[in-house]
């Protein structure tokens, strides 16, 4: 198949990855020594992987701190999965499909909370 081919196929998705993290390396190691690697990668806001990929490769750990408050990434992450939802209509949409009563009705929901959202944020900033 050519890049033309496989180009036109794509059916979305998530963009792959520039460097793919496709090999699996086991450690074995103790439960105390797995209890701690755990809670020091938890202590610099890091996954356990990203923990050992770090501490190899360059022997120490930066401490990563979260730039947003919680309340922030909370408010993200509703609005990436209001943003998936009504992807999903607007692919059934753009196929001529109409919307079934319940789907009619999750638009009136998600609706409100775009707008309970948007007043948060105002909030917020005042």
């Amino acid at each position: 198949m050519t890049q033309q081919n496989a180009q036109t196929k794509n059916k979305g998705g998530r963009p792959p990855k520039a460097v793919k993290k496709d090999q699996l390396l086991a450690v074995k190691c103790s439960l105390f020594e797995r209890r701690t690697i755990e809670a020091l990668a938890k202590s610099a806001n890091f996954t356990v992987s990203e923990y050992l990929r770090e501490i190899g490769m360059t022997g120490k750990i930066d401490r990563r701190e979260k730039s947003l408050p919680p309340d922030v990434l909370e408010m993200k992450g509703t609005l990436n999965h209001l943003a998936a939802n009504f992807n999903q209509i607007a692919k059934k949409r753009n196929s001529n499909e109409e919307l079934t009563v319940l789907e009619r009705a999750d638009l009136k929901v998600w609706m409100k909370e775009i707008k309970d959202l948007v007043t948060c944020i105002k909030t917020h900033y005042q």
